[in-house]
C-alpha cells in the first residue's frame, strides 16, 4: 500500500527533560534580579531629575526675588530700577542662558526679554513664588514667577515678574547622578549573579552528598539513612524514604520467611511421598503397592494443603495488596457457608458440627474471601483437636459495638502460658497429636489484623459433658 493511502500516523509522544533544581532556583531568583534592574534604572532617573531641579528651583526663586525688589514706585507708575550690574548678574551664566521680563500693574512692559512667554490666566497670588516648564525660542526653560502688590499705587493690578533658565545644568546634574548610581550597577550585578551561584552550589551540596551516599549503598543494605547530616528541608523526605525503607525490609524478611517456611514444611511430606514412590517401584506385592499408592495420596494431600496454607498466609500478610477490607459483607452468611462444608468431615470423625446466630445479617466491614479463609481455618482447628464424640459450635452474634465470631470445641483446650504462642508459625502444643501444619492460627491472626478485629482464647465454659475444658477462640470486630 502507498504510504498516501495510510491513515494518520500517530505522533510521538515528546518526552519532557526531567527539571533542574539548581535551575529552577537561579532562575527564580535571578529572573526578578533582571527584570527588577531597569525598574531600579527607571526610578533612580526620576529621582535624579527631581534631585537636580530643586536647587535651581531656588536659585531661580531668589532672582525673581531680586527683581521683585527692584520695581518701585515713581510718580503713581510701575518702574523697574535695575542697575546695570545687576543686570549683568542675571546674564553672568556660562552654562546656561537666563531670561527675565517684568510687567507693570497695567501689563505694561518693564524691562527684559519681550519673548518670554506669559504664564496662563490664573488669579496673582503675590509673594508666592510659582514654576513652570515652557519654551523660549526653541529651547526648554525652567519657569519662576511671583506677582508683586503695589499699595503705593491706587487701584493697581500686581506686577509680574518672571526669571527662566534653560535646563542644561539640571541635566548635567541628573547624568552625574544617575552615572553614579548606575554604573556601580554594572559591577554589582554580574558579582550578586556569580555570588547566588555559589551560594546555591553550597546550598545543594548535601542533595549531591546524600546521593553519593545512596550509590555508594550495597542493593541488599535496608537499613535507615542517617538523617543528622543532612538539611533541616530535606529531613522530612529522609523520613519518608526511611518509612519506605522500613516497610521494603518488612516485606522482604516476610518473603525470605516464607521462602525458609515453606522449603523447611514441605521437606517432610514431599521426603515421605519419595519414599512411597521408591517402595512402589520395587517388586512389591499388590497389598503393598495399594498400601504406598495410599500413602502417596495421602503425602500429596498433606503437601497441597501446606501449599494452600502458606499461599494464604502469604496473601494474609501482604499489607501492600489491593484488598478492599471495607465492604459491608454478612459475616452469619460466610460462616453459614464454611460451616456446611466441612459437615461431611465432621460427620466422618464423628464431631457434631453447628452454627448458632441471629435469624439478620450480621454485617461487618471486611473482604469475604479473606473471612472465609479466616473462619475455615478455625473449624478446621476446632475439627483437629476435637476427640471422636465431641462437639464443634460456631457461633455469631451482632452487638452494639460490632459483631462477634466464636467457634467452640471440646477438645484438651489450650494452657494459659502458651495462648499467645498458637498464633505463631508452625508452632504446635506439645502433647498434641493432631495432624496440622500450624499456620492456620497464624493465618487467623493475620486476617484479624487486617480487619481491625481482636483476638480472645478461652476455655470453653458451654462444654461440660466431655470432662475436658475445651477451647473458645473469639474474634471480635469493629461495627460496620
Amino acid at each position: 500500500m502507498d504510504d498516501d493511502h495510510k491513515g494518520p500516523q500517530p505522533i510521538p509522544a515528546v518526552e519532557r527533560p526531567a527539571r533542574s533544581l539548581f535551575g529552577e532556583i537561579l532562575d527564580w531568583m535571578l529572573v526578578p534580579l533582571f527584570l527588577l534592574w531597569p525598574v531600579s534604572v527607571a526610578i533612580t532617573y526620576v529621582v535624579a531629575q527631581s534631585i537636580s531641579v530643586a536647587p535651581y528651583d531656588r536659585s531661580l526663586a531668589n532672582n525673581v526675588l531680586a527683581l521683585a525688589q527692584q520695581i518701585k514706585d515713581v510718580n503713581g507708575r510701575a518702574r523697574l530700577q535695575l542697575p546695570v550690574s545687576a543686570r549683568e548678574m542675571l546674564r553672568a551664566d556660562e552654562t546656561d542662558s537666563v531670561f527675565y521680563l517684568v510687567l507693570g500693574s497695567r501689563g505694561e512692559y518693564l524691562g527684559g526679554d519681550r519673548e518670554l512667554p506669559l504664564p496662563s490666566l490664573e488669579r496673582p497670588l503675590p509673594g508666592i513664588v510659582q514654576y513652570r516648564d515652557d519654551v523660549m525660542r526653541g529651547f526648554a526653560v525652567r519657569v519662576a514667577y511671583t506677582w508683586v502688590s503695589l499699595p503705593t499705587i491706587p487701584g493697581a493690578q500686581p506686577a509680574l515678574v518672571q526669571v527662566a533658565e534653560t535646563l542644561e545644568k539640571r541635566s548635567q546634574l541628573a547624568n552625574e547622578i544617575i552615572k553614579g548610581v548606575v554604573l556601580p550597577q554594572f559591577v554589582v550585578l554580574p558579582l550578586a549573579v556569580v555570588l547566588v551561584w555559589f551560594g546555591l552550589s553550597r546550598g545543594i551540596a548535601p542533595l549531591g552528598r546524600l546521593q553519593a551516599r545512596l550509590r555508594a549503598r550495597r542493593p541488599d543494605d535496608l537499613s535507615p539513612i542517617d538523617d543528622r547530616e543532612v538539611p533541616q528541608e530535606i529531613a522530612p523526605l529522609v523520613g519518608a524514604m526511611n518509612e519506605l525503607l522500613q516497610r521494603l525490609s518488612a516485606n522482604v524478611d516476610a518473603q525470605k520467611r516464607f521462602v525458609a517456611d515453606a522449603a523447611h514444611q514441605l521437606k517432610t511430606p514431599l521426603a515421605g511421598i519419595r519414599t512411597q514412590a521408591e517402595l512402589a517401584l520395587r517388586n512389591a506385592s499388590p497389598e503393598d503397592m495399594e498400601a504406598s499408592l495410599r500413602h502417596l495420596i495421602s503425602g500429596a494431600e498433606r503437601a497441597t494443603r501446606l501449599v494452600n496454607q502458606l499461599l494464604a498466609l502469604a496473601r494474609a500478610e501482604d499489607k501492600g495488596s489491593p484488598v478492599d477490607v471495607s465492604a459491608r459483607v454478612d459475616l452469619l452468611a460466610i460462616a453459614s457457608d464454611q460451616t456446611q462444608n466441612w459437615v461431611h468431615e465432621a460427620m466422618e470423625r464423628g464431631i457434631d458440627l453447628g452454627l448458632e446466630g441471629p435469624e439478620t445479617p450480621v454485617l461487618v466491614a471486611g473482604n469475604a474471601l479473606l473471612l472465609a479463609e479466616l473462619v475455615n481455618n478455625l473449624i478446621d482447628n476446632a475439627l483437629r483437636y476435637t476427640p471422636g464424640g465431641g462437639t464443634v459450635t460456631v457461633r455469631v452474634a451482632a452487638a452494639a459495638t460490632g459483631a462477634t465470631l466464636d467457634v467452640e470445641d471440646s477438645g484438651p483446650g489450650i494452657p494459659p502460658e502458651e495462648r499467645e504462642l498458637v498464633f505463631d508459625r508452625f508452632y504446635r502444643i506439645l502433647g498434641s497429636n493432631a495432624e496440622g501444619s500450624g499456620l492456620g492460627l497464624a493465618i487467623v491472626r493475620e486476617i484479624a489484623q487486617r480487619h481491625g478485629a481482636t483476638l480472645a482464647i478461652s476455655d470453653n465454659s458451654q462444654d461440660t459433658a466431655s470432662g475436658m475444658p475445651g477451647t473458645r477462640i473469639s474474634v471480635s470486630f469493629p461495627p460496620a
